[in-house]
């Protein structure tokens, strides 16, 4: 198999304020939020994190996004360095967030030249591609409302299309159905479907335990930081179901600390 991403050792500690440790419940002074993680991921799939909330997925999508740097580890994206070459690797990916939030006076079509012309899409390929994934996704008639006037879930759509302006070869998306309703769920399942038989590599981080065996090609379980397990599906649940052989290892995880 054609690897296309690996992590090595990536590892992130913050510092936490007063409010935070309250919230954290703990007198610590610094949170691990990822702690020495390594997986590779494939040309052509599907990859799945899946971890309780506070696991450190998003830390880890971050950091692969370069939105964030590690304090030590590092990760290639396509031959990329996110530490030495991070330039080369936003221009490789693309990042979807719950986060990310559209400027509300802004319209899609504007939006979708802006990111475009920024990735530096040349403008026949801007007309092209702005059609056919406005069609898929149904944006068309939305094409010049106001991000303000629009669903949340047309907001979400509106957000996958700008960050595939560029077509890139591996997507990261963090949490790709958190808040949806069920149709547009499935519209973006759906579409990450077709994604991978496009053979992009789409590496994605939730904590629904069906979304994983819905999408996923393989899998890396994240318990306070650290991969506790990484593999195929059936390799991962070791003949149990996604659920049931998550909580075996959260326990186990958890009783070598206690």
């Amino acid at each position: 198999m054609d690897e296309i991403l690996t992590a090595s050792s990536l590892c992130k500690t913050f510092n936490l304020s007063r409010k935070q440790q309250r919230i954290e419940h703990t007198t610590q002074r610094q949170k691990v939020a990822v702690d020495n993680l390594s997986f590779t991921a494939y040309r052509g799939e599907i990859f799945g994190l899946l971890g309780p909330n506070g696991a450190g997925k998003t830390t880890t999508l971050r950091m692969l996004s370069t939105l964030i740097r590690p304090d030590s580890g590092d990760a290639t994206v396509d031959g990329y360095s996110i530490v030495s070459d991070p330039a080369k690797v936003r221009s490789k990916i693309a990042f979807l967030t719950s986060e990310l939030k559209l400027e509300d006076f802004f319209t899609p079509n504007y939006l979708f030249d802006f990111f475009s012309q920024l990735h530096g899409v040349p403008e026949d390929v801007i007309k092209e591609r702005k059609a056919q994934l406005f069609s898929r996704f149904g944006i068309d008639k939305f094409a010049e409302v106001k991000v303000a006037n629009l669903s949340t879930g047309m907001k979400q759509k509106v957000s996958i299309v700008i960050s595939l302006v560029h077509d890139p070869d591996i997507i990261i998306f963090d949490e790709p159905t958190n808040g949806l309703d069920v149709l547009t769920a499935r519209v973006v399942t759906d579409f990450l479907r077709e994604l991978r038989t496009k053979g992009k590599t789409i590496i994605l981080s939730t904590h629904i335990f069906s979304l994983v065996e819905q999408l996923c090609d393989r899998v890396g379980v994240i318990i306070d930081g650290r991969m506790v397990a990484c593999g195929s599906l059936s390799d991962v649940c070791a003949g149990l179901s996604l659920e049931d052989r998550f909580f075996e290892l959260y326990k186990e995880t958890k009783g070598e600390e206690e």
